[in-house]
């Protein structure tokens, strides 16, 4: 038997539900991803696939399918700051097809992480760059965009708590190597600037990215900064962006364009790392 109280119970929850339902802003852009996603499937399906004609002597294609596959995942986590004031700003910005930006995850100063995108598909997310011989980043990397203005706003420890969980469940299911968690400014030198001023040691500590040792050697006198920079993974087509890039990361008190004997002492440190 259902009492009064239960029945208000019922009612209150029902209430609830609606609002929740009536309120939630991204039922049009979930549709959208949704729909991209089945289309993606479906191109995934075909065989023979479409448009990958093999030009051959008998003019004619065969596709016999293999055993033996998987799916693709990701080899590197580029993290950047968002330039937006608030988590629903950067959420807006990735629903709207004509900024034609994503990411992965957006982890929120609060500690709340969002994910937009499925990690084994392309997020939009780091753009014209390089590092090491990786042109196209956006097919083989995780984008994390951290909910920062880059100015002002404070990293939160709950922030990087949190990013540090995902950073540890990423590198376990995808083996991530240590040295490919980067930022933004690393593969695109001169052109991204983020993620600023960022507890880039803290993250090394736990196995994310390189840090530098807290006793340094002196530099031979045969190293070239410059060199030990591109074993590093840093694009020295345009000298002076590298460096800036590598001190937007690793010095950050310091983030001119040119090296110091302190910053030099730090490449070798990461250059003999990245042997």
């Amino acid at each position: 038997m259902i009492t009064q109280r239960h029945s208000l119970t019922l009612l209150f929850s029902l209430i609830l539900l609606a609002t929740a339902c009536s309120t939630y802003k991204y039922k049009a852009t979930d549709k959208v991803y949704k729909n991209n996603a089945k289309a993606f499937s479906n191109i995934i399906k075909a065989t023979p696939p479409e448009n990958q004609q093999i030009d051959s002597l008998f003019n004619e294609q065969y596709f016999v399918g293999t055993t033996n596959m998987g799916i693709r995942k990701a080899n590197f986590v580029i993290i950047h700051h968002t330039a937006q004031d608030s988590l629903g700003q950067t959420l807006r910005t990735f629903t709207i097809p004509r900024t034609g930006t994503s990411s992965h995850y957006v982890v929120s100063r609060d500690g709340k992480v969002v994910q937009m995108v499925n990690d084994y598909l392309r997020a939009q997310h780091a753009g014209a760059g390089k590092w090491g011989s990786v042109t196209d980043m956006n097919s083989c990397s995780i984008g994390i965009e951290m909910d920062n203005n880059g100015t002002t706003d404070p990293w939160t420890d709950a922030q990087i708590s949190s990013l540090c969980a995902l950073l540890k469940t990423l590198k376990k299911r995808y083996s991530i190597p240590t040295a490919n968690f980067i930022g933004h400014a690393d593969f695109a030198p001169g052109r991204k600037n983020d993620p600023k001023n960022f507890p880039w040691k803290t993250l090394a500590q736990q196995g994310y990215g390189l840090w530098y040792d807290d006793v340094l050697d002196s530099v031979p006198e045969n190293f070239d900064p410059m060199i030990g920079l591109k074993v590093i993974g840093y694009n020295i087509a345009r000298p002076n962006y590298a460096i800036e890039a590598f001190k937007i990361h690793f010095i950050q008190t310091d983030i001119t364009q040119i090296l110091t004997e302190f910053d030099k002492q730090v490449i070798y440190n990461l250059y003999k790392k990245s042997l």
